[in-house]
């Protein structure tokens, strides 16, 4: 691990006010079914400025790496995700947030997280609450999270279900968007919080964290009288 927290964030790319935060961005696109990639643009789209939000604001010392795979449309690809994630890999980060998901499992995107995961990098991605599965959240051992209307401000859950392994709040109030995508987004906030208190701590060390702390355990029972 690099001597400061570097966190990952696979997007639409970060704003102009965010640039003081991030110290590598990359373009993936591409053009005739070839994979390009050059220098990121600045985010069009507003998600991925978000997103770094999101994690910022739970750990305001971390530096971020921002692969840009949206540009002007919400369209990406297996092949651009895979692309960001080994690029990732070599700017040496400690965590990568995807609050995206692809429908189709995809050799090259499920080789990527293995081999982001062998270099003991913990993948955070975000889950649809309910319906398909979605990669990369659906391969093992990474971290599926989606959506808990229970949990407010510093609160997560730990649902352990099979959509879900952890919770988060679901909206952004300053940027007006919600779902699962803001959820992964703050859970990965939040590791990297507990990864800037104890930057020795491994995937392990942090899943038992996220456990024993979890405001709530397993999913919520709408409908139930307590």
């Amino acid at each position: 691990m690099a001597a400061e927290l570097r966190i990952g964030i696979i997007d639409s790319g970060h704003s102009a006010a965010q640039a003081s935060q991030v110290l590598a961005a990359r373009q993936f696109w591409l053009a005739d079914e070839s994979l390009q990639e050059g220098e990121a643009q600045l985010d069009c789209l507003g998600h991925g400025t978000a997103v770094l939000a999101a994690i910022a604001e739970r750990a305001a010392a971390a530096q971020f790496c921002v692969a840009q795979v949206f540009g002007e449309r919400w369209l990406t690809s297996p092949l651009q995700i895979a692309a960001a994630i080994y690029w990732l890999m070599e700017q040496d980060v400690a965590l990568i947030n995807l609050s995206l998901g692809a429908r189709q499992d995809r050799p090259l995107l499920r080789e990527a997280c293995q081999a982001a995961q062998a270099a003991g990098i913990l993948l955070c991605a975000a889950s649809p609450a309910r319906g398909e599965p979605v990669f990369p959240a659906s391969y093992a051992d990474v971290l599926r999270v989606t959506g808990d209307a229970r949990c407010e401000g510093a609160q997560w859950s730990w649902l352990n279900s099979p959509q879900a392994d952890f919770g988060a709040p679901v909206a952004s109030v300053s940027s007006g968007l919600a779902g699962a995508s803001i959820a992964s987004a703050v859970l990965s906030g939040h590791v990297a919080a507990y990864l800037l208190e104890h930057p020795a701590a491994r995937v392990p060390a942090v899943l038992e964290h996220l456990r024993s702390q979890a405001a709530f355990v397993g999913p919520e029972r709408r409908g139930l009288v307590p």
